[in-house]
């Protein structure tokens, strides 16, 4: 009886230790080509995606949304919102990313430089700029520079998201 009982409770040891296995990885559905799929959002225009099997941190261009996590910086204004805000729509979801024929490929930090593309191809980018979730970045030449802006006077003059929390 005492074997019967042993070899009963490694079954079901092996049982939950393939359900847990099977239903953690499995959620992760298949990158179709051209698409990363995020395994983390550092913060509302930081992410990780999973690049071939390699993590790569991609840093959005244009966008700069209010710190979280830079050392020797208080959280900023509208900073956790913003990094929600990216978590809910982009985590354990597949992008598309492009690069900007004027920008550089990587940051100082050699994150690289992206556009990020919902797989409904919302530009991530632009939408976080529209929703008052960051500014414009101008420090640096992008192509869609002047569209940004527009977007930020716009997100600003109508009190979007951190231009209403943060004056």
């Amino acid at each position: 009886m005492g074997r019967f009982l042993r070899i009963c409770i490694l079954v079901g040891l092996l049982f939950v230790a393939s359900y847990y296995f099977y239903s953690h990885y499995s959620s992760k559905q298949p990158t179709p080509p051209g698409y990363y799929y995020v395994s983390y959002v550092f913060d509302g225009d930081t992410v990780e995606v999973d690049m071939n099997g390699t993590p790569e941190k991609i840093r959005m261009i244009g966008v700069d949304t209010p710190e979280t996590h830079k050392p020797n910086t208080p959280v900023q204004c509208y900073g956790p919102e913003a990094s929600d805000f990216t978590k809910t729509r982009l985590t354990h979801k597949n992008v598309r990313l492009e690069s900007d024929e004027i920008n550089q490929d990587r940051d100082r930090y050699g994150r690289l430089l992206r556009y990020v593309y919902t797989d409904d191809g919302v530009l991530w980018n632009a939408e976080l700029v529209k929703l008052g979730y960051g500014r414009a970045l101008t420090a640096f030449p992008f192509t869609k520079l002047s569209e940004f802006e527009s977007y930020g006077s716009l997100a600003k003059s109508s009190n979007q998201g951190l231009w209403a929390s943060c004056q």
